[in-house]
């Protein structure tokens, strides 16, 4: 079965590089083959950790499995920092996760600006983050990027030369190419191959950047930490989309109490974050596993997962019918910047307002966010 891609045909870009995380659940060695041998995927890049506490829980068996594969590895931190402190802090607790769950030397450890915190920065003071962290991270042996958007690269940071791995739908944003100018392009994060029904992030590589110094064949790394983790995720069976069967539901819910947004459709699965009272949350699937009933929400970098209630009393903690809240496009916004800030993916933004990815927008339109 061919690969599917939302927004984009297969053939429109390489599918050198993808990226997984926590919001993925468990992948095997056999997943990460299938990938390589049936899509031509080069280099898998893998969640560390983010802030300065979070520790992936899949990074140690996604190293490990990714190396047995015969793919190459990489790894990138999602970063929380505000200061250069900061910057450093969190780069010495991403060096020592990656460490610990196996990154080899030599490989990239990439920082991934696109949170609120850097949003209410200024250009200049993240440049000065950004270098601080990528400073940092190289004293662990390993090689430093930085990955964004392409508005982000282009009005919340400075990118010099070949620098950067940036996602940017399409290609060309506020008239700066990412197509071809950097490392890497990423220029879909909807793809699902037959493996999975997960959304997928896939990039162009540009570069040997993210290939370099490593041999695709390699035997896994620190596998007492692989073995403890794949025992774990078993356990937790925190990947839904095998263990029961979802159904179609798009709906708006607005919630009457904080609700923890999780990673998967489990009360052992780690917190995306807390979202308050009055929050409207858009759905697009529903199930009924572990005694509650969850709704699925897509969101720009993946999906999050909310319990509406025990399965025996459901909508507990919500309302429906909720309406709309618009967003007025301004000067500079794309739909990456928009979708970002409103935790939905391009693909959905662009659908609920009757457009696709590739629609232009205008200042002074109103789209539907919620």
């Amino acid at each position: 079965m061919a690969a599917l891609f939302l927004g984009m045909n297969a053939n429109a870009a390489h599918m050198d590089m993808v990226d997984v995380s926590n919001n993925n659940g468990y992948m095997s060695t056999a997943e990460y083959v299938s990938m390589r041998n049936e899509f031509g995927v080069k280099a898998i890049t893998v969640k560390i950790s983010e802030g300065g506490t979070y520790k992936d829980p899949y990074a140690a068996s996604n190293i490990a499995n990714v190396q047995a594969a015969g793919l190459y590895i990489n790894g990138y931190h999602f970063a929380r920092y505000a200061t250069k402190a900061q910057a450093i802090a969190e780069a010495d607790f991403a060096g020592k996760t990656a460490k610990a769950a196996g990154l080899p030397i030599g490989a990239v450890l990439a920082t991934d600006v696109e949170a609120e915190e850097q949003n209410n920065q200024s250009k200049a003071a993240n440049d000065v983050n950004n270098k601080a962290f990528m400073q940092e991270i190289q004293k662990f042996g390993y090689r430093a990027d930085i990955y964004t958007s392409g508005s982000w690269a282009n009005n919340k940071m400075t990118i010099k030369g070949k620098t950067g791995w940036i996602a940017a739908y399409p290609y060309v944003v506020s008239g700066k190419n990412w197509y071809s100018t950097n490392h890497a392009w990423q220029w879909s994060s909807t793809a699902k191959f037959r493996i999975s029904y997960c959304g997928f992030d896939v990039s162009q590589l540009n570069s040997n950047y993210y290939t370099a110094g490593q041999k695709s064949t390699v035997k896994p790394t620190n596998k007492g930490a692989v073995k403890a983790n794949n025992k774990e995720a078993n356990k937790n069976a925190s990947k839904p989309y095998t263990a029961a069967k979802w159904v179609k539901e798009a709906k708006a819910y607005t919630l009457k109490t904080a609700v923890k947004l999780r990673t998967g459709a489990s009360t052992s699965s780690n917190a995306i974050t807390i979202l308050p009272a009055g929050t409207t949350v858009k759905t697009d699937q529903a199930i009924i596993q572990g005694g509650y009933r969850w709704v699925r929400q897509p969101r720009f970098n993946g999906y999050g997962y909310l319990a509406t209630g025990p399965a025996s009393n459901t909508l507990e903690y919500v309302k429906s019918g909720a309406t709309h809240t618009y967003y007025t496009v301004k000067s500079g916004d794309s739909w990456w910047t928009i979708a970002q800030r409103n935790g939905l993916s391009m693909t959905t933004l662009a659908s609920q307002n009757g457009k696709t990815i590739y629609t232009t927008i205008y200042p002074g339109q109103r789209l539907v966010v919620r």
